[in-house]
C-alpha cells in the first residue's frame, strides 16, 4: 500500500447467514458437516443476506470522507470490519495507523464497571499502556465532563453521557485513524460542538471516516463522500455532488410511483465564477449571476420554476450588503395544484444552508390550475457576507412544509460572489447602526 493511503479497501463483501428458526442452525451446524464429509451435494438450512458487495475505494492520510446511506445500507458493516470487529466474507482490508473507533453506543463498554474502570478498558482496548492511561486520563474527565458519574456503573449513565465518556476515550489516544458512526446524534448542543470542535482539529493530522444521516454535517465536515446502497457503493466523490445525488434518491423513495422525478443536467463548479473588480478602498461588493440554465436538481413536471431575480430598492444588481432587496421567484404550473409552496434558501461554499424562507406561512394558500403563472416575492435585508462563492437554492412543491412534495429543485439557480476587502465575522454578518468604545 502507498505511504500517503491510509485505508484501502479492495472488492470487500459480508454475507450473513439468516435462519427463520433456531432449529436450522443446529441442522446447519451438523448436516452440513456430514455432507461435506460424505461428500454429497450442499443442502443448506440458512438465506444469505449479502451486508456488502464487492466494495473497493482508498481513503489518503489526512482526508475526512463521510458516508451516507439509507439504514440498512451497509454502512456500520463497513466501519466494523475496517476496525477488525467483524471478518470479511472476501475481500481485502489494509489500515496504516491506529485505529479509534466511535461505532454502536457503548461498544467497548463493560456496563457493570464505572467509568473510570472502563476509560482504562476502553483506552486499552486501544492500544495505551497504563501508564499512557495514567497521563492523560485527568484530560479524559475533564473533557467528559459528567462529574460524579465517573464513579458510578455505566449502565447508570443516559446515552448522552455514555457517548460524552465514549468519544472523550478516542480523543485522546493519539490515533491516526477516527471513525465516528453516527453517535454524536446523541449529544447535546454544548457537547456537539465541543466534539466539532476537536473533529476540525484533528483534520489537520489524522484521517476521518464519518458516519451521518445529516446531510448538512457530512457537507460542513467532509471533502469527499461514498454513498452506500444495498451494500454497494452507488457513487463515490465530492461531498456535495454526492449528497446532491443521495437527497434526490432520497426524495423520489418517499414520493414512491406517485411522482416521478427527472434529474436536471449538472452545473459547472460555483468557482468558475468571474471575479468583481475591487479597488483597495472600495466597499463590500455582492454580484449574482443567474444560473438557472446550467443548474442541477430534479423535476416532477407538474410545475417548474422559469426565472430568478434579485434587485435592490433602485433596481441595482450588484450590492453592499445590508440594503433592502426583493427577490423574486417565477414559476409555471402544467398541472393542478392545491397548496403551492415557493421558497429558497443560501448555501455557503461547503453546501451549508444560512437563510431562507417559503410562502407557505406569509401567503394564502391557492389552488392552481394548469397553464397559470405564479410569482413569489421575498423582500428582506440582504445580510453582510463574508469574502467567497454563494449559491441560492429554490424550489416550487405542492402540500405543507412538513408534508410536501417538490416538483422543482434547482441546487444553484443564483451564483453569489462576495469581494470586499473588508473582513467579516461569522457565517452571516448583520449591519450595526452603532459600534462604540468608552473609557469609563
Amino acid at each position: 500500500m502507498s505511504f500517503d493511503i491510509a485505508i484501502k479497501i479492495q472488492n470487500l463483501s459480508k454475507c450473513y447467514q439468516i435462519y427463520d428458526k433456531p432449529q436450522d442452525r443446529l441442522k446447519q451446524s451438523i448436516f452440513g458437516r456430514v455432507r461435506n464429509i460424505l461428500g454429497k451435494s450442499d443442502k443448506v438450512f440458512f438465506r444469505e443476506f449479502w451486508a456488502l458487495k464487492g466494495v473497493s475505494f482508498e481513503v489518503k492520510k489526512g482526508e475526512t470522507v463521510g458516508i451516507i446511506g439509507r439504514n440498512g445500507s451497509g454502512k456500520s458493516t463497513l466501519l466494523q470490519l475496517i476496525c477488525g470487529t467483524l471478518n470479511p466474507s472476501g475481500g481485502k482490508i489494509e489500515v496504516s495507523g491506529r485505529v479509534a473507533a466511535l461505532l454502536e453506543l457503548g461498544s467497548g463498554f463493560n456496563p457493570e464497571f464505572n467509568g473510570r474502570e472502563n476509560v482504562y478498558l476502553n483506552a486499552a482496548l486501544l492500544g495505551l499502556n497504563k501508564d499512557e492511561i495514567d497521563r492523560r486520563y485527568g484530560d479524559i474527565v475533564a473533557f467528559a465532563d459528567i462529574g460524579d458519574f465517573i464513579d458510578q456503573p455505566v449502565k447508570t449513565y443516559s446515552s448522552g453521557m455514555m457517548v460524552r465518556l465514549a468519544f472523550s476515550v478516542i480523543a485522546h489516544v493519539d490515533a491516526d485513524i477516527l471513525i465516528v458512526d453516527e453517535a454524536l446524534a446523541v449529544g447535546d448542543a454544548v457537547f456537539t460542538q465541543k466534539c466539532a470542535r476537536f473533529l476540525r482539529t484533528f483534520q489537520k493530522t489524522g484521517t476521518i471516516l464519518f458516519v451521518s444521516h445529516d446531510i448538512n454535517s457530512v457537507i460542513s465536515l467532509c471533502k469527499s463522500a461514498i454513498w452506500l446502497n444495498h451494500g454497494e457503493i452507488q457513487e463515490i466523490g465530492v461531498a456535495e455532488m454526492v449528497t446532491k445525488s443521495y437527497s434526490k434518491y432520497c426524495a423520489q423513495e418517499v414520493y414512491g410511483e406517485s411522482v416521478s422525478i427527472e434529474s436536471l443536467k449538472s452545473c459547472d463548479s460555483i468557482d468558475s465564477v468571474s471575479e468583481i473588480e475591487v479597488t483597495e478602498d472600495a466597499d463590500i461588493q455582492i454580484g449574482f449571476y443567474d444560473n438557472i440554465a446550467h443548474s442541477d436538481g430534479w423535476k416532477t413536471g407538474v410545475a417548474e420554476i422559469t426565472n430568478v431575480s434579485l434587485t435592490s430598492d433602485s433596481g441595482e444588481k450588484i450590492f453592499s450588503g445590508g440594503e433592502r432587496v426583493s427577490l423574486k421567484i417565477d414559476a409555471l404550473v402544467h398541472r393542478d395544484i392545491e397548496s403551492p409552496i415557493i421558497g429558497f434558501f443560501i448555501k455557503d461554499r461547503l453546501g451549508q444552508p444560512l437563510f431562507g424562507e417559503n410562502t407557505f406561512d406569509h401567503a394564502p394558500v391557492l389552488s392552481i390550475t394548469s397553464g397559470s403563472k405564479l410569482q413569489a416575492e421575498f423582500v428582506f435585508t440582504l445580510p453582510l457576507l463574508p469574502n467567497g462563492n454563494y449559491s441560492m437554492t429554490v424550489s416550487i412543491a405542492d402540500g405543507t412544509p412538513y408534508v410536501h412534495t417538490q416538483h422543482h429543485w434547482i441546487h444553484e439557480a443564483l451564483i453569489i460572489h462576495v469581494q470586499s476587502p473588508k473582513l467579516r465575522y461569522g457565517l452571516v454578518g448583520i449591519p450595526f447602526n452603532s459600534v462604540r468604545l468608552l473609557q469609563q
